[in-house]
């Protein structure tokens, strides 16, 4: 299988044929991954942030398998069903005050997607044409479709191959703990001097995810929704990676206790069963919008719905917020010690997220078989060594990650 998976199988930010080496997953159960080998490894990504709840959890393989025998999908044009209802009333009641509007994507991505047609389509159709363009944080990452690429990093990103066709939008400095002030005085300056063309800002809260893990002050959020609403532009908050308990609030926005115009959902809404996102709004942007001209061939997809409707029972029904701070602890108690270390620029940890960074690129094959060979499951990139571990994720497993990132630190 290594042979054709090398040779034909194209994985996500690699070149064909593979130059880097992968790791076949034969079973994965809890927060353990179990290689062709029959090694186990502790997967500390959660599957790129979304696997909450860990591998094989009964209650959502139940929820899932009852779901299969009535159906596993229906269009969602003309037709509902219970499952995607129950999910959206679910929705609406746990996130800020407010959003009442919530479509169903298929994908962190494309709920972007969606929050950015919604945002033009209400300035369009309230006859201000010319609030077409977006504001942004310089550091932020919000996907790989090609309107969330035009408000990625355009210098830092992944995606300056693209720039000269790109749509151009305006960038502010980045947040950063101890620059709020300034940050917000650029993004003033820049409002004031441009707000009659731009529709929205879009932001991740609290911390910019795959742009580079940056953790900023809750002080920011607050002062970007007010000068969004002086400014008469809307906000869009991308909650793809910090929603669901991950910064150690139910939502990122929930540190600046801020309520959006739209929001973005993803990842660990199914807690990582399935692709499944939503972008909810409130009654105003959604009469102003009018007929959104979006519609996913698997939207509302049943099977989706029933694994996010048991996943985020399963959260709601734990004492999540003292888990949270429980992984913190270890994070920040363990990752600090690293601080002294020559080699490392910073350490960050909020919630479920701890972040090591380099001052040089890491070399990603060598430190992830050496990883590996710990029993651990890290995806380092760039200058960055980080770890989001499951939620079920216990003391004793969450020691050896960050036993297996400080010798990986110290031996570089």
């Amino acid at each position: 299988m290594n042979s054709i998976d090398n040779e034909c199988v194209w994985h996500p930010y690699a070149r064909i044929p593979n130059e880097v080496q992968t790791h076949t997953v034969k079973s994965a159960n809890g927060v353990y991954l179990t290689l062709d080998s029959d090694k186990k490894i502790i997967d500390g990504m959660s599957s790129w942030w979304s696997v909450i709840h860990g591998y094989s959890n009964p209650t959502i393989n139940s929820a899932i398998k009852r779901q299969v025998d009535k159906m596993s999908h229906i269009m969602f044009g003309g037709l509902t069903h219970h499952g995607a209802v129950e999910l959206c009333e679910k929705l609406i009641a746990i996130t800020p005050e407010g959003l009442n509007k919530v479509f169903l994507a298929d994908s962190g991505s494309v709920s972007v997607e969606v929050a950015l047609k919604m945002a033009l389509q209400y300035w369009h159709n309230k006859g201000q044409k010319r609030k077409n363009h977006f504001i942004t944080p310089l550091g932020g990452y919000h996907g790989d479709t090609f309107g969330a690429m035009s408000v990625c990093d355009p210098d830092n990103g992944m995606h300056h191959i693209f720039s000269g066709i790109l749509p151009k939008h305006f960038f502010v400095k980045k947040p950063t703990i101890g620059n709020t002030k300034d940050a917000l005085v650029d993004l003033r300056s820049t409002l004031k001097n441009h707000h009659n063309e731009i529709a929205a800002m879009i932001l991740e809260p609290i911390v910019q995810g795959a742009g580079g893990m940056n953790i900023y002050e809750s002080e920011y959020l607050v002062g970007a929704s007010e000068l969004c609403k002086q400014y008469n532009i809307l906000m869009i908050v991308d909650e793809i990676a910090t929603g669901f308990g991950r910064t150690g609030k139910l939502f990122g926005c929930n540190h600046g206790d801020i309520s959006p115009d739209i929001l973005c959902l993803g990842k660990a809404l199914t807690g990582g069963y399935m692709s499944m996102a939503a972008t909810l709004t409130n009654g105003d942007i959604a009469e102003g919008v009018g007929v959104l001209m979006h519609g996913p061939t698997f939207m509302g997809n049943a099977l989706a719905c029933s694994a996010a409707n048991a996943s985020i029972d399963l959260l709601l029904n734990s004492d999540w917020e003292e888990n949270i701070r429980r992984i913190e602890k270890i994070l920040l108690t363990e990752l600090t010690q690293l601080k002294s270390d020559k080699s490392v620029r910073d350490v960050r940890v909020i919630g479920a997220i701890g972040v090591v960074e380099l001052y040089d690129n890491i070399r990603m094959e060598e430190t992830q078989n050496r990883l590996i060979e710990m029993g651990v499951w890290l995806r380092p990139y760039g200058k960055l060594l980080y770890t989001m571990p499951p939620f079920i994720t216990s003391n004793k497993e969450l020691y050896k990650i960050t036993d297996a990132i400080k010798t990986v630190v110290r031996e570089l």
